[in-house]
C-alpha cells in the first residue's frame, strides 16, 4: 500500500494548485490525514490535517489560503492552495497517523504512514 500524491507543479505567485492523495490497495481504516511540506534546507513542517470526522487544522502560515478536505469513501485527502507565495515552494507529503490495509489477505495496521512527495514551486 502506498499513499499516492499528485497535483504538484509550477505556479505563479497569487495562483492556485490542488493536491490530491489517496492510498492504493484495499483499505479498512484510515484516521487523521494531513499534508506536510519540506523546503530545501529546512525541516519538514505541518501544513494541515483533517480528522475522519472532518475537523481541520492549519499552520498559521497557510491559514486562510489553503483548504484541506477529504473524501472518506475514497480514503482521499485534498489540499486546495490559493494565493500561493514563493515561500510555499516545497515538497509536499501526504500523511496519515494510522492506517489499516490488506496485505496478503490479512489486515495490517501501521502508524505514521507517509506518502511520496510532490513538488510545488511558486515563482515570484
Amino acid at each position: 500500500v502506498q499513499l499516492q500524491a499528485s497535483g504538484g507543479g509550477l505556479a505563479q505567485a497569487g495562483g492556485s494548485l490542488r493536491l490530491s492523495c489517496a492510498p492504493s490497495g484495499v483499505i479498512f481504516r484510515i484516521d487523521t490525514m494531513g499534508w506536510y511540506r519540506q523546503a530545501p534546507g529546512k525541516q519538514r513542517e505541518l501544513v494541515a490535517t483533517i480528522t475522519s470526522g472532518g475537523s481541520a487544522s492549519y499552520a498559521g502560515s497557510v491559514e486562510g489560503r489553503f483548504t484541506i478536505s477529504r473524501d472518506n469513501a475514497k480514503n482521499a485527502v485534498f489540499l486546495q492552495m490559493n494565493s500561493l507565495k514563493p515561500e510555499d515552494t516545497a515538497v509536499y507529503y501526504c500523511h496519515t497517523d494510522s492506517i489499516v490495509y490488506q496485505e496478503y489477505g490479512a489486515p495490517v495496521a501501521q502508524a505514521d504512514f507517509w506518502g511520496q512527495g510532490t513538488q510545488v514551486t511558486v515563482s515570484s
